[in-house]
């Protein structure tokens, strides 16, 4: 117990303090975001990367709070992902190649003598699924921040129901280091998350949620993954969807994610950041009431309604808002580098 809170405690401070650190070298190397005009590190995810793997490192070096083999296993894999996203945010890797590699991580750490092979592969994918979601939803100051926090703290007490002693370890660690970087990424940021912390968050998160819901049957676990990720899901399948009935690549990056749709709403920053989080503990709460046994699985439905609505009517948000926006400018605007009534940034 008294480790547990050490060791969140220090994470917290480190992520802070590399956050900050980190920010004039990157600044120096050019280490930016290229979508903005003005320059922010995306130094803020290597912070969070450096912070999670060193105070939880520590634990299971000195044997004060040993991970376990598959929860070592995983934090090695999140860090390969890391890696690989440092080299995303250094140089232009194309989509695939971030894929294929977190495919291969995902593939290392799902427990295959429990799930089978069949089951293991749709575990690694909606891994992959999860953590270029959670990329995709860094489109604005705060926002894969708070809600990585949130939904750390829901998989960790799921871990701590099953008596999961290093993965609730990990994730209050997690949990601790993405709030040391908010100090930093809050609105307005001084240092972004870019590639590498934001798909080591959702690589950590994703897999740890697989672990918790190892030997549950399938149908009741997913509902309860999805659960624990319906923030990310609704962002991802909203983005889609937009995209297709647009007749716009996929792939392609534009303004018309949750948070810039919220901020076509009047929403600020802050406030779209906030209802987002907000979001994000309703659904992750159901995931822990259910995993828990607290309340039915029904429960894990009413999820998936209010997703619907939420999808289906911010798809509708397009229109209000339409106007070119150019890329660079658009990254501005979100994090207040421009004055102007739509600050969205692409993603």
């Amino acid at each position: 117990m008294l480790y547990g809170i050490a060791a969140a405690f220090a994470a917290l401070l480190l992520a802070a303090l590399l956050a900050g650190l980190l920010r004039v070298p990157g600044l120096r190397l050019g280490l930016v975001d290229r979508r903005r005009v003005r320059p922010v590190p995306v130094v803020g995810g290597t912070a969070v990367v450096l912070a999670t793997v060193l105070v939880a490192g520590a634990g299971e070096w000195t044997g004060v709070a040993p991970l376990g083999e598959g929860v070592g296993t995983l934090l090695g894999a999140a860090a390969g992902v890391a890696a690989l996203g440092l080299v995303a945010d250094v140089w232009r890797l194309r989509g695939r190649v971030v894929l294929a590699g977190t495919a291969v991580a995902a593939l290392c750490v799902v427990p295959y003598e429990e799930t089978g092979v069949a089951g293991g592969v749709l575990a690694a994918g909606w891994i992959v699924g999860v953590a270029g979601a959670f990329r995709a939803l860094d489109h604005a100051d705060g926002l894969a921040g708070t809600v990585g926090v949130v939904t750390a703290f829901g998989v960790g007490v799921c871990a701590s129901v099953e008596v999961l002693d290093g993965v609730a370890v990990l994730l209050s660690v997690l949990a601790a280091a993405l709030t040391g970087f908010l100090m930093q990424n809050w609105h307005p940021a001084r240092v972004a998350f870019g590639a590498c912390g934001s798909l080591f968050a959702g690589f950590v998160l994703a897999s740890a949620a697989v672990l918790v819901r190892t030997g549950y049957d399938a149908v009741s676990s997913a509902g309860v993954l999805f659960a624990l990720t319906a923030v990310v899901s609704v962002d991802a399948v909203l983005v889609v969807l937009a995209r297709r009935l647009a007749g716009r690549p996929v792939l392609r990056r534009g303004p018309d994610h949750v948070g810039h749709r919220l901020r076509r709403l009047g929403l600020t920053s802050r406030g779209a950041t906030v209802v987002v989080g907000a979001g994000a503990f309703a659904s992750v709460s159901v995931g822990v009431l259910v995993h828990g046994g607290w309340v039915g699985a029904s429960a894990v439905w009413w999820v998936a309604g209010v997703a619907l609505v939420v999808v289906l009517g911010l798809v509708c948000v397009k229109g209000a808002g339409a106007r070119a926006v150019p890329a660079a400018r658009a990254s501005a605007q979100v994090r207040g580098d421009v004055r102007s009534p739509l600050r969205v940034r692409n993603g």
